[in-house]
């Protein structure tokens, strides 16, 4: 990976309820944030036109929708993406998905990443829903199909960063959500690490939403963050 600016590491995830909600973090996050996810939560209730003025701005934009359905649904799907000005879109790491939205690509400057294992799943989680392998075991498999579909990036928690690195090569992202600065919250995440652990671990981005904008200071918080994402990084 080339070397990346400190404040394009930190992503910060808009997990907020209206456009409006979005827009006030980011006008108070000012420019100590450079990157921005938007998710789920925020593309069903104007988050679409929301991604592009924040591009307009000059914010590199993670789109994470998650992508599954037939392949030309894929396909058709990340060619409309792929016109935004998105910087990141997500795939679940289904080789067919895949290999569809790399095509639906084409030659444009969106970089996929594919979804392994949620971070809020554990083995408990997996063996329910029916696979039988755990966590790590998964998202390598993951990792080496999302490689060879000539995806650009893999998203995995912190704890199998270090390990993917050698599965998909120098050339593909590895972005790492699970987040927790030391005495934060846990919420519904599982597989999780500090930011420093994640850096030091090898994750390029990470992808940070509730320690931020739950904060009482939220850009105090992102700073904080920052700082540690520099230190580890000189490490």
């Amino acid at each position: 990976m080339p070397l990346l600016d400190i404040r394009d590491r930190l992503i910060v995830g808009l997990d907020v309820p209206t456009v409006e909600a979005a827009e006030e973090m980011v006008a108070t996050l000012g420019d100590t944030v450079t990157f921005y996810k938007v998710g789920l939560q925020l593309t069903f209730a104007g988050g679409l036109a929301f991604a592009e003025r924040l591009v307009d701005q000059g914010k590199k934009v993670f789109l994470d929708v998650k992508l599954l359905d037939i392949d030309n649904t894929v396909e058709h799907a990340v060619q409309n993406i792929a016109k935004l000005g998105m910087h990141f879109c997500t795939i679940h790491a289904y080789p067919r998905a895949m290999r569809a939205a790399v095509q639906g690509k084409g030659a444009s400057d969106l970089r996929l990443l594919a979804v392994t294992v949620l971070t809020s799943m554990d083995e408990s989680d997996l063996a329910a829903a029916g696979y039988a392998v755990g966590p790590a075991e998964l998202v390598a498999r993951r990792a080496a199909d999302a490689r060879a579909a000539g995806m650009n990036g893999i998203v995995c928690s912190p704890e199998e960063a270090g390990a993917m690195r050698a599965v998909v090569g120098a050339g593909m992202a590895i972005v790492t959500p699970g987040i927790r600065p030391a005495g934060s919250m846990l919420g519904d995440q599982k597989r999780i690490a500090t930011p420093a652990a994640a850096i030091k671990a090898g994750a390029d981005h990470l992808v940070v939403a509730r320690p931020i904008i739950e904060a009482a200071d939220p850009r105090a918080a992102a700073k904080a963050i920052l700082s540690e994402i520099e230190t580890a990084s000189a490490i």
